[in-house]
Order: C-alpha cells, then sequence, then structure tokens
C-alpha cells in the first residue's frame, strides 16, 4: 500500500488525483483552506486529530456561480467523496460561512461513495453540515446538467461513522444513505432561528436500514435553548431513522420529532426509538 504526506499550503486536490487506489495520506496538523472532491478508490485520510487537522471552505445555497446561479444545497460541500471504499480518521472538515438563516445551507461533507468509514472525526458547519448520497430520485432527475454525474450517483450507498463530532444547526445530517453513527457525539450549535433539527432521512420506501444513531450523545453549546431542537424530520415521505440507547441533553424537544411542516409525514415516516422516552409523538415506534 502506498503512503504520501501533506502539509498545509500543498494541494491536497492535485494530491488525490495522483495517488494510487487504496493509497494513505497523512494530513499534518493544520488548516487546509480547499475545496476538495475526492475520486480515489480505497483512500485512506488520516489526520493528527480532530481538532489539529482541518480541511474547510465557506461555499453557500445563495452564493452566486460564475454564471450567475445560485450555488444549490448539493454544491456547496467542502469535501465530497465520489469513490468507494474511502476511510477518514483523527481530522475535521468544515464550512465557516456561518450565517445560514441569510446565505442559506452549507454543507461541510458530501459522501457518494459506498462503504465510507470516518472514524474520531469532526464535521463542523450550520444547516445541512452531513450530506449521505444518494439524492432523492425526483433530484437525481431535477438536476441532470446541473450537477456533474459523480454527484447524481443512483444506487445504494453505506457509510459508518464511529465516535465523530457532527455540529450544525438544521437538518445538520440528511440524505438517502444508508448509515450508522456508532458512539457519535450530535452537536447543537446556536443559530439566530428559535428551532433546530438534527435529522432530515429522506428514504425511498424499498430502503429498509436508513439512520441508525446507536449510543450516541445528542449535545448542545449552551447559547442553544432548552427544548428547542427535535431529533428529526423526514424531508421524504418515507425518511427511516432509528435512535437506540442514546443520551439527549435539555436542549431536545420531549416531543422528539416533527412530522415537516404542515405535512402530513407523520403517516409515513419510519421513526423508531429505543428505549422509548416520555413524551414522544405518538407516531414514533419501539
Amino acid at each position: 500500500m502506498s503512503e504520501f504526506t501533506a502539509v498545509p499550503g500543498d494541494n491536497l486536490q492535485q494530491l488525490f488525483d495522483s495517488v494510487p487506489a487504496a493509497s494513505t495520506i497523512r494530513l499534518a496538523a493544520g488548516v487546509y483552506r480547499q475545496k476538495l472532491k475526492l475520486r480515489t478508490p480505497g483512500l485512506r485520510l488520516i489526520g493528527e486529530g480532530m481538532d489539529k487537522t482541518v480541511i474547510v471552505w465557506d461555499d453557500y445555497a445563495l452564493k452566486p456561480d460564475e454564471q450567475g446561479r445560485e450555488y444549490n444545497t448539493f454544491r456547496t460541500w467542502t469535501l465530497a467523496v465520489c469513490a468507494d471504499g474511502v476511510s477518514m480518521r483523527d481530522l475535521a472538515i468544515a464550512n465557516d460561512a456561518l450565517h445560514p438563516e441569510r446565505k442559506g445551507q452549507e454543507v461541510a461533507l458530501t459522501v457518494y461513495g459506498d462503504d465510507f468509514t470516518m472514524e474520531d472525526c469532526r464535521l463542523a458547519s450550520t444547516q445541512d453540515t452531513l450530506f449521505l448520497g444518494p439524492l432523492p430520485k425526483d433530484l437525481i432527475a431535477r438536476y441532470d446538467g446541473f450537477l456533474t454525474d459523480d454527484l447524481r450517483a443512483d444506487r445504494p450507498l453505506r457509510q459508518r461513522f464511529s465516535r465523530c463530532r457532527i455540529e450544525g444547526t438544521v437538518d445538520f445530517i440528511f440524505g438517502c444513505g444508508d448509515a450508522v453513527f456508532d458512539g457519535c457525539e450530535i452537536r447543537s450549535v446556536c443559530d439566530a432561528r428559535s428551532i433546530g433539527y438534527a435529522a432530515a432521512p429522506a428514504h425511498a420506501l424499498e430502503q429498509t436500514e436508513g439512520f441508525l444513531f446507536r449510543r450516541c450523545s445528542f449535545t448542545a453549546e449552551d447559547s442553544v435553548a432548552p427544548e428547542s431542537i427535535y431529533l428529526a424530520r423526514p424531508w421524504r415521505d418515507y425518511g427511516l431513522c432509528r435512535f437506540v440507547d442514546c443520551d439527549y441533553g435539555a436542549h431536545i424537544k420531549p416531543a422528539g420529532f416533527d412530522p415537516w411542516n404542515d405535512t402530513r409525514r407523520d403517516r409515513t415516516a419510519r421513526f423508531y426509538e429505543s428505549p422509548a422516552q416520555p413524551g414522544r409523538v405518538a407516531w414514533v415506534k419501539a
């Protein structure tokens, strides 16, 4: 297996594109301010710690591109993974655009690869921090010609996160991937709006895995108001989330779940929680 090193100031995109499949890249501590797309299968990225090695950019949904079009949520990523078998450890990926109430969504990490793993990492942004591909099928069709083909993957994708810290405000873990979050900290950060949502799943009815939060801790900055954050709301009708043996801070609303504004997705969403918590909405299942 080939191994490479990088330090702040190096061109990571050039490195990603030039190394052989299944290589390891070790990232020295420091800030890498670059927008990146990873297309090399089996690549391993290893930093020096989630608070030491940071990849960061600042695109946002309402930003105009060179053609005067808005970036849209799905082009705001700091890092997009478009290859299978990629793994990351001991680093942070952030979008520091801030002020999503004025700028719109600000994605830090987008994953369109299968068998993706992340351990002991930090993902930091505000609205829509982590997107787990694929897109809902209606958006795959809608964005033909707008998003590149590698951002419109139409196949099952699996992701796993262990001991990671994921920070955001609204819908900050979202998408259609079959993802496991094991022992992660899901941290709500301050927002100008008075309400937030941790997860926004959009799974199709035929998917049976969805998002699994297992032994995760839902925490918040001191500035986040008590009982102001929902655990999840379904971005599409059959969004699927499971919460197993999780710990919840005082910022989590007793109801736990929202049906997505005034829709009737409480009839179709597939949300499960074990052990069941008092005060939850009637449509969450044990």
